[in-house]
């Protein structure tokens, strides 16, 4: 079981299910001082029981509002940030013949501009920690591996998890000087309750806690890319490396896969 070292004061967003909560759950056993976000209470709350340096403070990431609110609350308990770990996130997929743009909006109001309104809140957080320990603190992030390649009915997934570690990456080079670190990580395919709706075949699907093994162990390294199952990820990346017309053709043949799979359903 991997262990992040000392003891440190997180902000978790997404605490309530999949990635999230395995990570919640780990931290608190490991003595960690967790707060924990996601929209509902209750979940968190039940969560929290039994775990003295636990703090809920549910919000709505859509929400600038609630978002600065739920910062507020943590820098009164806490005082400051060494670690944020953004994990809340959604995923629809479109079928491009009934464009749906409703859709699109909700995943990148989520997926991204949820994101961005987090790290506006955290930022500050961290660079009190930083000024008053003279430690480095960790802005982490989950992204996904659907970041590195285009595939079919994940235009509006995709664009939103490719946005985000575009973001983050120029963002860390501004940080660099903040002495800020920034890890980004891009999962594969992890049994939670949104993979468990995909219509499709999962290649190297892992358990949630081998999910948690592979990001704590890349936050302990400070990795600038956490990235897992890495015979599923390396992959992902090479093919995403491709030339145009040879990722079309393969996001074509996935496509006529799942249309297959589908049918005979």
């Amino acid at each position: 079981m991997t262990v992040l070292s000392g003891q440190r004061r997180i902000w978790l967003t997404g605490a309530s299910s999949g990635i999230g909560l395995a990570l919640a759950r780990r931290l608190l056993a490991q003595g960690h001082r967790v707060a924990l976000s996601a929209r509902r209470r209750e979940p968190l709350e039940r969560l929290a029981s039994g775990y003295p340096d636990a703090l809920v403070v549910p919000c709505d990431i859509t929400d600038h509002g609630s978002v600065a609110e739920a910062a507020r609350r943590i820098d009164t308990a806490f005082a400051g940030l060494d670690l944020l770990l953004h994990d809340a996130g959604t995923c629809e997929y479109l079928d491009a013949r009934h464009f749906d743009l409703a859709l699109i909006e909700r995943v990148l109001e989520v997926n991204l501009h949820g994101a961005l309104k987090v790290i506006d809140a955290g930022l500050p957080l961290l660079r009190r920690a930083r000024d008053e320990h003279a430690g480095r603190p960790l802005l982490a992030a989950v992204s996904s591996a659907a970041a590195y390649l285009p595939l079919p009915r994940a235009e509006a997934y995709g664009a939103s998890k490719a946005a985000l570690s575009h973001f983050l990456e120029s963002l860390r080079i501004d940080l660099a000087d903040e002495a800020i670190d920034v890890s980004v990580i891009h999962p594969g395919f992890v049994e939670t309750p949104l993979t468990a709706r995909n219509d499709f075949a999962m290649p190297l699907r892992l358990d949630a806690d081998s999910a948690v093994d592979a990001i704590l162990e890349g936050l302990e390294r400070r990795d600038l890319d956490v990235h897992f199952p890495r015979r599923f990820t390396y992959l992902i990346k090479l093919l995403g490396s491709l030339p145009p017309g040879l990722r079309l053709r393969l996001g074509r043949r996935i496509a006529g896969r799942k249309r297959r799979t589908q049918a005979g359903a």
